[in-house]
């Protein structure tokens, strides 16, 4: 998880850049579809399975996370700051959290739902919806937020029900998420992307590390944790996403942007320490039997 802020959270910045260069929809699915060749050619030289398995909910997973979430996060980016979007797309876990407790019965405390209206309270803040300017791109980012929770919630029963190869699963969710993609960026292009060691270097970051391995890493987390402690455990990837806007963009958000951003940011940590709380006080096994 910490692994996964860092990577993700600088991604932001790195997306904006390559934004200069290259329209979203062509960038998404160059990202999404040159992620998917680097996992396939390792699993041919790990002899790991090539055939997927459970192909209806490996490609609802890819709809979800690779074709909704990525799309719209790029859209949303291409016309709004990598702070504000960042924080907005990262109230994921608050979606997965209710998902998980109506889907999953994944229970939910005071605290977990005092963090919700907390961080819906921030949002509010956030979108600023008395103003106009920029709404579009903040509703596109809580859409590419609500898709991803949605992901994970599908990924979480296919879990269940299947033994599948994560790398296997990571590679096939990939490159069917990315086939609409390529053809939206073919219909709404309006030219090429401009090639530039900007562009190349910004597209090797998302097809190594923001796609290949982080979004293996994130299987592999709802894997080992439930849905709603995997969801929380990305809280630190909106504080890092921020600050590195604030850092090498000179982003500058307004004051209603920042208290909004501060409560949607201390809402996730009140939701860490209620699941914090909640784990301490869950008797092992043993106990319970």
């Amino acid at each position: 998880m910490a692994i996964l802020a860092l990577v993700w959270g600088y991604n932001w910045v790195v997306m904006k850049i390559g934004l200069r260069y290259s329209q979203p929809f062509t960038f998404a699915a160059l990202r999404t579809f040159l992620g998917a060749v680097v996992l396939f050619g390792l699993l041919v030289a790990l002899r790991r399975p090539l055939r997927p398995r459970a192909l209806v909910l490996t490609g609802l997973i890819g709809l979800l996370q690779t074709t909704g979430f990525v799309g719209l996060a790029m859209w949303a980016l291409a016309s709004g700051g990598a702070a504000r979007t960042s924080v907005l797309v990262y109230t994921m876990p608050f979606w997965l959290v209710l998902m998980a407790w109506v889907v999953l019965g994944e229970r939910l405390g005071r605290l977990q739902w005092t963090a919700v209206a907390v961080a819906f309270g921030g949002l509010v803040l956030v979108l600023s919806p008395w103003r106009l300017h920029g709404l579009s791109s903040s509703l596109l980012a809580v859409g590419a937020g609500f898709l991803w929770a949605a992901s994970a919630v599908v990924a979480k029963i296919l879990q269940r029900r299947h033994d599948v190869d994560l790398l296997s699963l990571t590679a096939w969710q990939m490159l069917l998420g990315s086939v609409p993609l390529v053809a939206i960026a073919f219909l709404t292009s309006s030219g090429p992307p401009v090639w530039s060691a900007a562009l190349v270097w910004t597209l090797a970051y998302n097809v190594l590390l923001a796609n290949a391995l982080a979004w293996f890493l994130w299987l592999y987390t709802l894997r080992v944790l439930s849905a709603g402690r995997a969801g929380l455990g990305t809280l630190a990837t909106p504080v890092v996403g921020v600050t590195a806007a604030w850092i090498q963009l000179a982003e500058r958000p307004s004051l209603a942007e920042t208290i909004g951003m501060a409560l949607v940011v201390g809402a996730l940590g009140l939701a860490s320490l209620a699941q914090t709380v909640a784990v301490r006080h869950t008797p092992p096994k043993s106990a319970q039997l």
